[in-house]
């Protein structure tokens, strides 16, 4: 018997086959917030160029490089990094949130055991398309995938992949029906 493909989804591996764990999505948070460090590092190299050799007689050059350098430390790097640092995976097995820059954290939230989805999206947040995704499964607390780009996309990936780990698994763990003895051996 043959299988029906449905919409290009993968063809369901046979029951008790071990399936490997595929990467769906990986993405980080909405980068719109971004925007003000990149305003403070374009103010911060203007003012530099405009200012260099030319500050008032008991400042140096060096003062100023060494303040828009920290300047530009506090407010562009690190908020970069912090956004960089935090990465949301979904696989065909978990949603993974991984989060840190020297001590990173993990946090898994596994599709076989299910979950509700809440979607919430505030103004500005329909205006970019984006929204925040709270994970809950009613045991642990809920996880929260805060400024998802295309959030209506990752909904759908989720409640996709919650159906199909909860199908096969419900499948495999059905009792197969026992084989026929082998033929006798002449």
């Amino acid at each position: 018997m043959t299988q029906p493909i449905y919409g290009g989804r993968p063809l369901t591996p046979a029951p008790g086959a071990p399936t490997p764990e595929l990467r769906v999505a990986r993405f980080r948070g909405h980068a719109r917030r971004l925007g003000w460090s990149a305003l403070v590092l374009i103010v911060v190299a203007g003012a530099c160029g405009y200012f260099y050799g030319n500050l008032p007689a008991p400042f140096e050059d060096w003062m100023m490089l060494a303040a828009a350098a920290a300047v530009v430390l506090l407010l562009v790097l690190i908020p970069f990094l912090r956004w960089w640092a935090h990465v949301y995976t979904i696989t065909t097995r978990r949603v993974i949130d991984k989060r840190g820059v020297l001590a990173p954290r993990q946090r898994e939230l596994s599709h076989v055991r299910g979950y509700t989805i809440q979607v919430r999206r505030g103004p500005l947040q329909r205006m970019w398309g984006a929204g925040t995704l709270t994970l809950s499964n009613g045991v642990e607390e809920p996880m929260r995938l805060v400024n998802v780009p295309s959030v209506e996309l990752v909904h759908e990936a989720l409640v996709d992949q919650v159906e199909v780990n909860q199908i096969l698994a419900h499948r495999d763990a059905q009792a197969l029906p026992p084989m026929p003895p082998p033929p006798p051996a002449r």
